[in-house]
């Protein structure tokens, strides 16, 4: 019997450890010891914080590029902003820099107040003439679109600007009379504010109604009114004036034409001729049965005069040339033919001038209405200065019996300011008075009105 020494080494406890793994019938799985629990737990933390941390800076990178671009365009527009600095002058254009807190109140409750009054007096105006239109409106089947958007869409805009002076003189009496009755005004002139500076703030808001008011009526209204009364010819049986019997144009320098019947519907007139005079002499004269305006030619006053013919005079003889068809110019239009109610009132301001010329040369005399209609369009702009210095010399001071005294004196100064625009342009259609003169008669009066109030006025 062989006694083996005592094994105190690992290879020892190795050799127990297999002999009790044989002895028990277990197998041995190849590894010597499992690790603890905790080191395998740190273990699979650090990989999960490994994968983590990667994942994170894969999501974080197009940031970081993000961040870095936009730096590069800060420095780059720090850099253009210093060649830039001329620009600071630029404030000192902008023009509310100048206005002080009391002409920033004034201006904001005038305006105010003015579209107030616009929005109260326009929406009354709309219910009544809705009532009175309602039973045409479903007699002629008009549809609702139309009806907001064709005819009430275009009344609104056009009667707020021809009733603007009364706007305008409401809310100048309303608003200084209700600021007289509380000792505002008193307090801003015993801080040493002039009358005449009070007024600054009220002429600047003159300034913004007066461009309005011109914009309006000299390109925003006129297109308004051609669609508002082919609205009224369809749903309202206002027929618009479409023939013309006998029409005589001079439409050149000694060339008139002469229609006896015109149809502006099928744009075609029957019964024509045409002379040409020079030296008060007849040169030439063309007849034909029948003229047809070309609507798609490329150029204006394109005629298509059907069974043509010409008699050309040189002294003794005559030579004479007819035809079936001919293209022909003449210097006509079908707008100088037919002349409807209210038609100066759809052309714009730049149409109106062009339109008032072309007459001028053709030596037309009936174009008072088109005169009076241009030159009355500035002139109504201007009235918002005129009646402004009004009210506000009249409702500056604090009376007894508040401002219902006022508001009265202004409805009726309002009311005469339009009753004379009306009376002057009928003067001037009528009586041969001139178109400039009766279109400024209203504001020349009333100026004379405002100077007498101001130099009253409590200075």
């Amino acid at each position: 019997m062989i006694h083996l020494p005592l094994l105190t080494t690992k290879s020892n406890i190795s050799l127990h450890y297999m002999a009790s793994l044989h002895g028990s019938g277990m197998k041995d799985t190849g590894s010597l010891q499992a690790p603890p629990y905790n080191q395998r737990k740190e273990k699979k933390m650090t990989e999960q914080n490994m994968a983590h941390k990667k994942t994170h800076n894969r999501q974080r990178r197009p940031m970081r590029r993000l961040g870095l671009r936009m730096t590069r365009i800060g420095r780059k527009l720090r850099h253009w902003f210093r060649w830039m600095r001329f620009l600071r002058v630029l404030r000192y254009l902008w023009p509310l820099r100048y206005l002080k807190r009391l002409d920033r109140y004034i201006i904001k409750k005038f305006i105010g107040t003015y579209i107030f009054s616009i929005a109260l007096i326009i929406s009354i105006s709309i219910v009544f003439d809705y009532n009175d239109n309602l039973s045409k409106f479903t007699q002629f089947h008009a549809p609702w679109r139309a009806i907001i958007f064709d005819y009430y869409a275009n009344f609104i805009p056009y009667y707020a600007n021809l009733f603007s002076p009364l706007f305008v003189f409401i809310a100048v009496i309303f608003f200084t009379s209700k600021m007289a009755g509380n000792s505002e005004i008193i307090a801003i002139i015993s801080s040493g504010v002039s009358f005449k500076r009070l007024m600054r703030p009220y002429m600047i808001s003159c300034v913004l109604i007066s461009a309005l008011s011109y914009g309006l009526a000299a390109y925003v209204i006129p297109k308004g009114n051609i669609v508002k009364q082919n609205f009224e010819a369809m749903y309202k049986n206002k027929r618009k004036n479409t023939q013309a019997d006998n029409v005589q144009l001079q439409v050149d320098r000694g060339v008139i034409a002469y229609i006896q019947h015109y149809d502006n519907i099928r744009k075609q007139g029957f019964g024509f001729c045409l002379d040409k005079f020079e030296n008060k002499r007849l040169v030439s004269h063309m007849t034909a049965s029948s003229i047809q305006y070309d609507t798609i030619a490329d150029t204006k006053y394109h005629w298509k005069a059907q069974n043509w013919k010409i008699r050309k005079m040189n002294g003794m003889r005559e030579i004479i040339t007819s035809g079936v068809e001919r293209d022909t110019l003449i210097q006509m239009e079908p707008i100088d033919l037919v002349f409807s109610k209210g038609q100066q009132e759809t052309f714009t301001s730049p149409q109106l001038k062009e339109y008032i010329s072309k007459q001028i040369d053709r030596g037309s005399k009936n174009i008072a209405q088109y005169e009076v209609e241009y030159h009355k369009r500035i002139a109504s702009s201007f009235a918002s200065f005129i009646l402004t210095t009004i009210g506000i010399s009249l409702s500056s001071r604090k009376r007894k019996g508040g401002m219902g005294m006022y508001l009265g004196i202004g409805l009726a100064l309002s009311f005469a300011y339009i009753l004379l625009q009306t009376v002057s342009a009928t003067f001037s259609i009528n009586a041969g008075m001139p178109a400039m003169l009766a279109a400024w008669i209203p504001n020349i009066l009333f100026a004379i009105v405002a100077y007498v109030c101001y130099r009253n006025a409590p200075q």
